[in-house]
């Protein structure tokens, strides 16, 4: 276990917001874990791979714990297809290290910025592939009575962007088993790079942000929304809806969680004035 006071977030959030947190801790066993999480007197703020979030202050008095650059082991089982893996790894490095052993099923990952616990605990994904379709099971801590559990993907209650971990906040994901496919490596990496290019044709790179900002309202695409709206471009401070992608916020000069946050409240305005709709947000506020 890792303890670094008055640790500056900046580089631990896609929006590369300015912010610090008193303390920073880095776990990397699932023993630390227990040990940490055993002291309920302190306040925690869990922070996973930092995309996906919006941090809304300049500074945190709570611990921040990171599960980014550690807690990260894996293993296959090349026999079975199996790959089991600590929560704090990258679906990006999952990804690549499946494509090497020639496992498919992990392809449509390849370029969405998320942790393996992140990705449980929204069920991200992309193009019709969601990450419970290749869920075993997980292992995670449930703080109620301080158990390590296991649960079985039927049981999780997998939805669009949602599941039984981001209803219950109690629930930290520790490590989850995913099962893949055999398949040629060079046809993966095909998929992988189709992927990668189409999301980078269609999405802003040019400045940090943290990915689609709302669920996709039934019936609706938030990005042909901000069309009908005029609302690509529209700026609070230094933070702005992204012209090459309505559906995007980035920060082009600096931005404060505060600025993303005012741009929020205004699109949910608008919108509901133009369709009646309560527009849901896919990001974590903190």
């Amino acid at each position: 276990m890792k303890v670094i006071e008055d640790f500056d977030l900046t580089e631990y959030n896609s929006y590369r917001i300015r912010t610090k947190c008193k303390r920073a801790v880095f776990l990397e066993s699932e023993q630390d874990v227990l040990e940490y999480f055993s002291n309920k007197s302190v306040e925690k703020v869990l922070l996973g791979s930092g995309h996906n979030v919006i941090l809304s202050k300049s500074y945190y008095e709570q611990d921040f714990v990171i599960f980014n650059g550690n807690y990260n082991a894996f293993s296959v089982d090349q026999s079975t297809g199996t790959i089991e893996a600590e929560s704090g790894i990258t679906m990006t490095r999952l990804s690549m290290v499946a494509q090497g052993l020639g496992l498919s099923g992990l392809e449509v990952f390849y370029d969405i910025p998320s942790s393996l616990g992140g990705a449980v605990i929204m069920n991200a994904g992309a193009s019709g592939e969601e990450i419970k379709d290749v869920l075993i099971k997980v292992r995670y801590l449930d703080m109620v009575d301080m158990e390590v559990k296991e649960i079985d993907k039927e049981s999780i209650g997998f939805e669009y962007r949602n599941s039984f971990f981001q209803i219950n906040t109690d629930k930290i994901v520790l490590k989850a088993w995913l099962k893949l496919i055999p398949k040629d490596p060079i046809s993966i990496q095909e998929k992988m790079n189709i992927i990668k290019a189409a999301r980078w044709a269609k999405q802003p790179r040019d400045f940090p942000n943290a990915g689609s900002v709302f669920k996709r309202p039934k019936g609706y695409y938030v990005g042909a929304l901000m069309d009908e709206l005029n609302l690509k471009g529209y700026t609070v401070g230094g933070a702005k809806i992204s012209e090459k992608h309505g559906g995007f916020i980035v920060n082009f000069n600096n931005a404060s969680g505060n600025d993303i946050l005012s741009i929020i409240k205004e699109v949910q305005s608008k919108v509901n004035q133009l369709t009646g709709i309560e527009l849901e947000i896919e990001q974590r506020i903190i």
